[in-house]
């Protein structure tokens, strides 16, 4: 009887701690989250190899940087128009940051455009990050997605960036 009584006492324990179990996990106190599959797509993935190699042992690739990271706001001692600002900048990324290895200062941006940039609100998007860099001389490359990459187009591509030809001087 009393052997009777401790089983039947350990299976409602089981059951009892299987019941929180399950309410804890699926209510994860507060944080909906789950993990994603990657942190790529596989048209970035494949870009990101030739890229690494384009840019050689000199240069560190990072990917999905938050804009804010890498750009800053100027304060005009208006603080509304400054949070304004950058929040237009937080929440968005920059597909790749490319930097020195040396000590980690952006040379240039990438961004990789797929066929989601012929969308109104992605051209928006796209223009205001042009902008951006533009503002703050930031070279960004655009890289139309494709099923391959030519290494040595965009060694070419790249090298145009690190090494501006000098510029063409008008004579009167």
């Amino acid at each position: 009887m009393t052997l009777l009584l401790i089983i039947a006492f350990v299976f409602i324990a089981i059951i009892i701690f299987a019941a929180v179990a399950k309410q804890q996990t699926s209510n994860n106190d507060g944080f909906p989250y789950q993990k994603g599959k990657s942190l790529f797509s596989p048209a970035e993935r494949s870009f990101l190899g030739v890229l690494e190699q384009a840019v050689g042992s000199e240069y560190r690739v990072f990917g999905k940087v938050r804009i804010a990271d890498v750009v800053s706001v100027k304060s005009d001692g208006n603080r509304s128009t400054w949070q304004r600002a950058f929040n237009r900048i937080s929440a968005k990324h920059f597909d790749f940051v490319v930097c020195k290895i040396s000590d980690l200062s952006v040379v240039f941006v990438v961004e990789l455009d797929d066929k989601s940039h012929q969308q109104k609100n992605r051209k928006v998007r796209d223009t205001f990050v042009s902008g951006v860099c533009q503002a703050i001389s930031l070279p960004l490359l655009q890289v139309p997605a494709q099923r391959a990459y030519s290494l040595q187009e965009l060694q070419t591509k790249i090298s145009l960036i690190i090494n501006p030809p000098p510029p063409v001087l008008a004579h009167n």
